[in-house]
């Protein structure tokens, strides 16, 4: 019980990604023009931003915390949840641009949707060079930590706001529809909606065992 107790979480993650794995790839979908086969994707792109919001959310709240109490603690959690987030950004990327290539004609096609994106992934990617080029812990914590804060709301507005501003191919954007009713079946929100809590589980393990190591790191050189 003491097992189930802790870990639920963890298997109810391997349950669903197995479940949206086998289901998203066996499941009749909806035979759209140019889309075809392609629109399976929806259960494995989408989902990674999901992951990547819920990492990069709770390295805010952290580095909030961080600012407000100084535990280093805090800081590892909060740089930790940002490697990771930056991962899942990383696949949605990939995962974005096979999608394009297979509907649009070609991998990167300067889309708003696309380049926005590039530049959010950019904004974290120099977060991680900013916090490595500095030496001092605490001032390397406070930098970081405020450069975090303000680099969120940033790309919420670079991949939620701006692509919807101007012509897009992205679906969602520049006055193009989303997928609804008529594109997606029911059985496709079967298998998407659990894949949005999956990942987003699976990000939270990953960051969990990247701070347990940190954590492991910090306190074997403070005894040595």
């Amino acid at each position: 019980m003491k097992f189930i107790y802790q870990y639920w979480w963890k298997v109810l993650a391997v349950i669903i990604i197995f479940y949206t794995l086998i289901a998203g790839l066996l499941i009749d979908v909806p035979r759209l023009p140019i889309l075809h086969e392609t629109i399976r994707n929806t259960y494995f792109h989408v989902p990674m931003w999901m992951a990547m919001f819920t990492v990069f959310t709770i390295s805010v709240v952290y580095s909030v915390k961080y600012l407000s109490t100084g535990k280093e603690e805090y800081d590892l959690i909060a740089v930790e949840c940002v490697n990771t987030g930056t991962f899942f950004f990383a696949l949605g990327l990939v995962t974005g641009m096979l999608w394009a290539k297979y509907t649009w004609g070609e991998y990167w096609s300067n889309d708003p949707k696309q380049n926005s994106a590039a530049i959010a992934f950019l904004l974290y990617c120099a977060y991680l060079v900013l916090r490595n080029s500095i030496d001092e812990e605490q001032k390397r914590g406070r930098i970081s930590a405020i450069y975090n804060i303000f680099s969120f709301p940033i790309m919420i507005v670079l991949i939620m706001v701006l692509p919807r501003m101007t012509a897009s191919l992205h679906p969602g954007n520049g006055g193009n529809p989303a997928f609804g009713k008529l594109d997606m079946s029911n059985l496709m929100r079967l298998v998407l909606y659990p894949s949005f809590i999956g990942w987003s589980l699976i990000a939270v393990w990953v960051a969990t065992l990247r701070y347990r190591m940190r954590l492991i790191d910090l306190r074997t050189n403070s005894l040595t």
